[in-house]
């Protein structure tokens, strides 16, 4: 858990914004990266500056705002730096291409092989109704597939997150136009961070 608290300021990013490419362009990280995740980052400070969250850490604000109506707009804005910043470490293009170890292991017993666990998180991904977020979460000693809505994140609910993948439009949208199922694939396939999965899960 991150001890920065407010003024907070834009993560970097865990590699160039060219390394993701042919799979996710350095155009998509400039608007993504560099002008959606900032304005997050913006706002969020915006509106805790003066108030009791100013003195309490990411974590700390989602946990006490979530599902209070009057905080949304604080919810949303802490959540989506923190979605996101947990996005881009969920993404390696030098990753191993498939989990090993113990994440490997309670994959293959939670969906009975990597491929059908391939096929549960694009369609996790694909059956989010507009903008949101598909996750791998810890489950007590198993691994669960969940999925939430605009800036829902796992972390309100103590729910242990593994790896994320973005399906808001903005993630995809200059890369893949409207397909979803392509950037999915894609992005399964190619670039999830099984070594952030494992260093999660301990």
């Amino acid at each position: 858990m991150s001890t920065a608290t407010a003024p907070f300021t834009l993560p970097a990013l865990p590699f160039d914004q060219n390394a993701l490419e042919p799979y996710i362009s350095a155009n998509t990280l400039s608007y993504h990266y560099g002008k959606h995740h900032q304005a997050y980052v913006n706002k969020l400070n915006e509106l805790v500056t003066g108030t009791e969250y100013a003195d309490q850490t990411l974590e700390q604000i989602i946990k006490s705002t979530a599902g209070k109506g009057d905080k949304s707009g604080i919810f949303n804005n802490a959540a989506q730096v923190w979605n996101h910043t947990f996005f881009w470490n969920s993404l390696n293009p030098y990753s191993s291409k498939q989990p090993v170890g113990e994440i490997g292991k309670k994959i293959n017993e939670a969906f009975g092989s990597y491929d059908e666990f391939l096929k549960a998180f694009a369609n996790a991904g694909m059956t989010q109704f507009g903008s949101g977020w598909a996750w791998l979460i810890r489950d007590e000693n198993t691994v669960k597939i969940v999925k939430t809505p605009n800036a829902e994140t796992p972390l309100a609910y103590d729910q242990k997150p593994l790896l994320t993948v973005d399906v808001w439009e903005h993630a995809y949208y200059l890369d893949y136009q409207n397909k979803r199922n392509e950037y999915l694939a894609t992005v399964l396939k190619n670039l999830l961070n099984w070594e952030f999965a494992a260093q999660n899960w301990g």
